[in-house]
């Protein structure tokens, strides 16, 4: 074989091993199927939304975007893992309210919730409700406030566990409703704590708007407020937290994707215009309205990053003074 024949078999050999790398080096990207990490369990609020956004996502960008549920120790296996990974693109966290309260409540984390990620999109926040048993004797929030005040220590609230989102904004509303005294109870998220809401153990519990819709329509508790500055489009008569009593009170989760710290700017950018024109898109929209998201799609990594900031510092001092911990 002749020198020249030699050295064209050789590039040849070679071509489709260095093709990923040089396509990186010139910016290309995605290069591979991008994992979407989900700290929490398939099928669950925060699944559903991160599937439909991965399943449009995967039809937009030359690479598929692939769901991985990675539970354990709250949200941190999984944050751990995407915090951990190249800084390539190719690895991203979908995630909750749960990352603003990380620092506060884990007395140590094998990574730092701001320094080890790089904020990419806001995709929407979620309006909590506040249900009360049936047979309890109050029908509006303010009779509720009253009613706690009248007999501090005496009464229960159930949230989806210690230091989740909803026992953050159950003590947010104790709070601003005048120091309330009512004892908290974790259960294992809203399912489990439900019947005894339903039965009368428990007598007060937020939950996210979706999940607490059907249980006020059927009439089997009694919805007193949403958490939100505007009232509910599916729950028009019942009035909001800053109208039924507790003046600027305010209170979501939220869903956020993140990149490891370090990832390039431009994959950055690209993957927020990539999320953003996802979000836009009216079956995505409807679809996620249904489940009460409201969804964003004007986010850019710097205002992602303020509302990330801005979310420390609301729930830092509620978890401070409620002594909050996953001691």
């Amino acid at each position: 074989m002749k020198r020249r024949e030699l050295l064209a078999f050789a590039t040849a050999a070679t071509l489709p091993a260095v093709l990923p790398e040089m396509a990186q080096a010139q910016g290309a990207w995605p290069t591979m199927p991008i994992r979407l990490v989900v700290p929490f369990a398939a099928g669950g609020p925060t699944d559903i939304p991160a599937r439909l956004i991965a399943d449009e996502l995967s039809k937009m960008l030359p690479q598929r975007v692939v769901v991985e549920n990675r539970t354990g120790a709250g949200v941190v296996v999984g944050s751990d893992a995407v915090a951990k990974a190249a800084k390539d693109g190719h690895t991203a966290l979908y995630t909750t309210i749960a990352h603003a309260a990380l620092r506060e409540i884990f007395p140590s984390l094998p990574f730092d919730p701001l320094k080890d990620f790089t904020p990419v999109a806001l995709t929407g926040v979620i309006p909590m409700l506040m249900m009360v048993n049936k047979d309890l004797p109050v029908n509006s929030l303010q009779e509720l406030i009253d009613l706690f005040k009248k007999n501090p220590g005496k009464y229960d609230y159930a949230s989806t566990g210690n230091g989740a989102a909803l026992h953050l904004a159950s003590e947010l509303f104790l709070k601003q409703a005048g120091g309330l005294k009512v004892n908290h109870v974790p259960y294992r998220g809203s399912a489990a704590a439900m019947p005894d809401v339903l039965n009368g153990t428990i007598a007060m519990m937020l939950d996210v708007a979706n999940n607490a819709m059907p249980f006020v329509t059927r009439g089997e508790v009694k919805g007193l407020a949403i958490s939100s500055m505007e009232r509910l489009p599916q729950l028009p008569n019942i009035p909001t937290f800053n109208e039924a009593g507790v003046p600027g009170y305010e209170a979501y989760t939220w869903h956020m994707v993140f990149l490891p710290a370090g990832t390039p700017d431009a994959i950055v950018k690209q993957l927020n215009e990539s999320i953003n024109k996802v979000m836009a898109m009216e079956s995505v929209k409807e679809r996620l309205s249904s489940l009460t998201m409201q969804t964003r799609s004007d986010s850019t990594p710097e205002s992602t990053a303020k509302f990330l900031n801005d979310e420390i510092a609301k729930w830092t001092p509620i978890i401070r003074e409620a002594g909050i911990t996953m001691n």
